[in-house]
């Protein structure tokens, strides 16, 4: 497959574009606001074509397009990507709501395009692994608490803290924490959360949240921008636990996922793998197949709308329904 990158953002320079490298398929074409800020980027990284607009990368000579562009400009480019064809790997959010992000979903659908929302820690063997042991050995599961924290720099313009662009701590990794208590506990029915802007810049810099479901479970999430980093879940059942720590992007590292019921407590370790790597071949293989990926649209809008309800709640002072 012939990728195209819109945008010369920090996670396609660092993360997406290397494992696209390192998979069996290739980076044919990069497109900034600026030409010479594509070049550069195509230069680093053996890039073949370069384009000083989007749109002109809509026109070469590639199959599909990764698309990591801030947040309200995600649903308006996926869109303008299925329109010439091309299926669309985006960076999560989808959209800047679920509204919005059923709108894209649908645009897509219509043009018969494969499109996938880029939340890599899913296609980790541990994330895999943590929902199998969750199903079969932790009983009726009860309680996840999830969390994604980590200190933005301070004293620079950041598109994670500009509300035109859809910024806010809860958009930017507090949806890996939904998207966690999502995996674990299904779908909830109702929300109540708190949020401070401790940089009054017009978003969310901190937000804890609650999430309730209709069996009586409950998960609780966090994100901020102010604390240390800090990445976790942990599920709470009725036989078990299991808990997880570097839980989205552990890095190259080993991982480790931690797991017990009653006396006996496992630890089990995962050889270094590239998340990346992982969501780039899911994919292709999906676009190859006409198959569904696992995080595909549908489930871009059922992670979007408990991100709304958490920012509705937040809004009221009081618990609103997903």
């Amino acid at each position: 497959m012939q990728f195209g990158i819109i945008s010369t953002a920090h996670i396609a320079d660092a993360a997406v574009v290397p494992a696209i490298r390192d998979s069996d398929h290739e980076v044919r074409a990069v497109a900034s606001r600026s030409a010479d800020d594509a070049a550069a980027f195509a230069d680093r990284h053996d890039i073949p074509e370069s384009y000083g607009s989007y749109d002109e990368l809509l026109d070469a000579d590639v199959d599909a397009v990764y698309n990591p562009l801030p947040n309200a400009l995600h649903a308006e480019w996926t869109c303008r990507a299925a329109d010439a064809g091309l299926d669309v790997l985006c960076e999560k959010p989808l959209a800047s709501d679920a509204d919005e992000a059923v709108e894209v979903v649908q645009h897509c659908r219509n043009a018969g395009v494969t499109l996938m929302s880029a939340f890599m820690y899913r296609y980790h063997p541990r994330t895999e692994r943590a929902i199998d042991v969750a199903e079969n050995h932790l009983g009726d599961l009860r309680h996840v608490h999830a969390a994604f924290n980590f200190p933005l720099p301070r004293g620079r313009d950041d598109v994670r803290l500009d509300p035109s662009l859809a910024g806010g701590a809860l958009m930017d990794v507090g949806c890996y924490a939904v998207s966690a208590a999502r995996q674990f506990l299904g779908e909830p029915v109702a929300a109540d959360a708190s949020v401070n802007d401790a940089r009054n810049s017009g978003v969310d810099t901190d937000i804890a949240g609650t999430l309730e479901f209709a069996d009586g479970a409950t998960a609780t999430v966090e994100a901020s921008f102010e604390t240390r980093n800090h990445q976790t879940y942990r599920v709470e059942g009725t036989d078990g636990w299991l808990e997880a720590e570097r839980a989205y992007n552990p890095g190259d590292g080993e991982t480790v996922l931690r797991w017990g019921t009653g006396e006996k407590t496992v630890e089990e370790t995962f050889d270094p793998t590239d998340a990346y790597r992982l969501e780039v071949e899911h994919f292709a293989d999906c676009v190859a197949s006409g198959e569904s990926p696992r995080t595909d649209g549908e489930e871009a809008v059922a992670n979007m709308r408990a991100i709304d309800a958490l920012y509705d709640a937040a809004r009221t002072d009081g618990s609103v329904p997903v």
